[in-house]
């Protein structure tokens, strides 16, 4: 027979230990661990011997037929599209998930209103967190309006289920905001507790599967960025997505971090206006500065989001100073990365900076994390330390090592492809970039550069 035990849980994360203690070690939260009764097995011993008969024997995976290519519908915005993998999936569960004031609700309004008007079909949107006259001055002011979509506030799942049951298997989108502001009266604990989401959304995913309803939850997000709640959440459902953006630009990058019905790293690009979010079908357009002639301390670069090739200008200045330790500013880019690359320019180059304050960042305040733009980094920083400028019809793809050297970056081809098409006349490539490209991408001249020093020599 089983013996009971008994350990501390904590409610917000899930995290157990053997001891009470005021504050959650894992997560940080104060007054959420409670003590649980566990059923303890006795040792060696299974809790279950006995095995049932399946409702269905198992198949020789030669004898399943593979279907044919999944249904989709499309949410009418091409950008959505893309990182879902061409549109929503009969039953599909999505979870959604960003800082706030990223633009989730804004989005998720946006598609439920598209969605509704072209199918002619309702779309429910329910929210935990607003009432439905918040909602609504949010639809007038980006000009949603469709007389297909349904809004509702609820805090309780029987109620928001019972919404669905109003309309039946006719409704084309349900969207839950948020999925940690839901509750089950048939479960204890508060809303948003580990118990309480895991119910919510188990629940919310049988009504996607059982009637074939596309189910999109919104997540909140802890202050390390990750969704709030249990890890199992994001188990449970067939894809998710995160909504990111610097708070003082408008762009918001919408990334498919898992997907179960499309690619798992597709990002897609919107600008937040007074509208509402605006697709932004070539985003290259936005983090390159336009101007007419070169000028020193700029250099261009192709980076990759997702499987998206981008434009970026990376830019620096270097400044003198009678300060003994001079300044090192960053933004944009990995200061540990930046200050490497710094020492790496100043021997290739000869350059002397231990008296001059030196800043690099990058244009429209996007995030460059991808070592292809290394050599464009060296050659900005050479450029405004020199006072030469890197001619404008210059692009520079790779990454540098210690020594020097530049090496070869993933999806060349495209990263080619994308500077060639936007005008640019030599790129500057690591060795053996010639062998990746298609006999069909011309336009431009494509010089291979072993090492730094070879690059520096080109541009100048």
């Amino acid at each position: 027979m089983a013996r009971a035990t008994t350990t501390f849980r904590c409610s917000a994360c899930g995290a157990e230990t053997g001891r009470w203690s005021g504050r959650c070690l894992r997560c940080g939260e104060f007054n959420t661990v409670a003590e649980v009764a566990v059923a303890a097995t006795a040792p060696g011993r299974k809790a279950s011997g006995r095995g049932q008969a399946p409702l269905a024997p198992a198949r020789k995976v030669s004898e399943i037929t593979a279907a044919g290519p999944v249904p989709r519908t499309s949410t009418g915005l091409a950008e959505f599209d893309r990182v879902l993998g061409g549109g929503l999936v009969a039953g599909q569960v999505l979870l959604l998930s960003g800082e706030p004031g990223a633009g989730k609700s804004t989005l998720l309004l946006t598609v439920a209103d598209t969605i509704a008007e072209r199918t002619g079909r309702p779309a429910l949107y329910v929210s935990g967190e607003e009432s439905v006259d918040q909602i609504a001055v949010r639809a007038r002011r980006i000009g949603v309006g469709s007389p297909n979509l349904l809004l509702a506030d609820e805090n309780d799942l029987a109620a928001v289920i019972g919404h669905v049951d109003a309309h039946g298997s006719d409704v084309a989108l349900v969207i839950v905001d948020s999925v940690q502001s839901i509750a089950s009266a048939d479960v204890e604990g508060r809303a948003g507790g580990v118990a309480q989401v895991m119910e919510v959304a188990q629940a919310l995913t049988r009504v996607a599967k059982d009637r074939g309803i596309p189910v999109c939850l919104v997540g909140q997000v802890t202050k390390e960025s990750v969704v709030a709640g249990p890890r199992a959440l994001e188990h449970i459902a067939d894809t998710t997505l995160t909504l990111d953006g610097d708070r003082h630009t408008s762009l918001r990058l919408l990334r498919a971090v898992k997907n179960r019905y499309g690619p798992a790293d597709e990002v897609a690009c919107f600008e937040q206006t007074d509208g509402g979010l605006r697709e932004v079908p070539d985003p290259s357009m936005l983090f390159r500065g336009h101007r007419d002639a070169a000028v020193p301390g700029t250099c261009v670069t192709v980076t990759i989001e997702g499987r998206r090739p981008m434009l970026a200008e990376v830019q620096a200045l270097a400044a003198p100073t009678t300060n003994p330790n001079p300044r090192r500013g960053v933004s944009g880019l990995d200061s540990a990365r930046v200050a490497m690359l710094l020492a790496v320019t100043e021997r290739v180059a000869r350059l002397k900076l231990f008296d001059k304050d030196v800043f690099v960042a990058t244009v429209g305040g996007m995030r460059l994390t991808d070592p292809g733009s290394d050599l464009a980094t060296c050659l900005a920083i050479a450029s405004a330390a020199s006072e030469v400028p890197v001619p404008i019809d210059v692009a520079a793809i790779g990454e540098v090592t210690l020594s020097g050297d530049v090496r070869r970056v993933p999806m060349i081809g495209q990263r080619v492809a994308e500077a060639v098409r936007l005008g640019y006349r030599r790129i500057l490539v690591p060795p053996g970039t010639r062998e990746a490209l298609e006999p069909r991408q011309s336009g431009g001249s494509v010089i291979e550069v072993g090492d730094l020093a070879h690059a520096h020599r080109a541009t100048s």
